[in-house]
């Protein structure tokens, strides 16, 4: 007899599952290039900046006067916003899974992510997120991060399931570990090809 308990939730993370990063290294290591940037200079400044506005304490603009546009350049904010948002690509292999599956077995879907507000916004519309996505707890939106347990506590209150019903998604294993210490099931995404097989011995099989 069979006694997992069934999933009826997907917590899943945005960049590294279903899109690429929004503002990840590489990302910026092109910005520096295109934009003739300090690397040295800029890096230090996105560090000491990014998590706040992953929090939503200041706006992308505010972001970017601090880590870009401290000194005059040749380019406008309008320009380097255009070049963040267009390093945005989906997985649609993944997406197709997250849609596949709560199609076939009436799941729950929420994104757990960190990611500030424009970012998020745009990534959301532009991508369709909101096409299967029943909620989302953004960093921005509630004010905290990963790996701060009590950004997965609000989703588990929001969700109003069993822990034991809900499985985790995420490229980071420190983020999925902070999951499993609150009783979630874990799945460390590294291909499309492990996570199917993680979530069929689950119970969760698509095609």
């Amino acid at each position: 007899m069979n006694l997992q308990p069934r999933i009826s939730t997907i917590f899943t993370d945005v960049g590294g599952v279903l899109l690429t990063n929004g503002w990840g290294r590489s990302g910026r290591k092109k910005a520096i290039e295109v934009f003739n940037l300090d690397p040295v200079e800029t890096e230090e400044r996105h560090h000491l900046t990014f998590d706040t506005y992953e929090v939503g304490k200041i706006s992308l603009d505010e972001y970017l006067e601090r880590v870009v546009f401290y000194t005059e350049r040749n380019f406008s904010v309008s320009d380097f916003r255009g070049f963040m948002f267009e390093q945005s690509q989906p997985y649609p292999e993944m997406i197709s899974l997250m849609q596949g599956l709560k199609e076939k077995y009436k799941l729950k879907i929420a994104v757990v992510n960190n990611e500030g507000r424009e970012l998020n916004d745009y990534r959301i519309k532009k991508f369709k997120l909101d096409s299967f996505v029943d909620f989302f707890i953004s960093s921005s939106f509630v004010h905290f991060r990963k790996p701060d347990a009590d950004i997965f506590r609000v989703a588990i209150d929001i969700a109003q399931v069993s822990v034991s019903e809900i499985v985790y998604l995420d490229d980071r294993p420190l983020f999925v570990q902070v999951a499993e210490s609150l009783g979630l099931k874990g799945i460390i995404h590294t291909s499309y090809e492990s996570t199917t097989e993680e979530l069929k011995s689950l119970g969760l099989e698509f095609p």
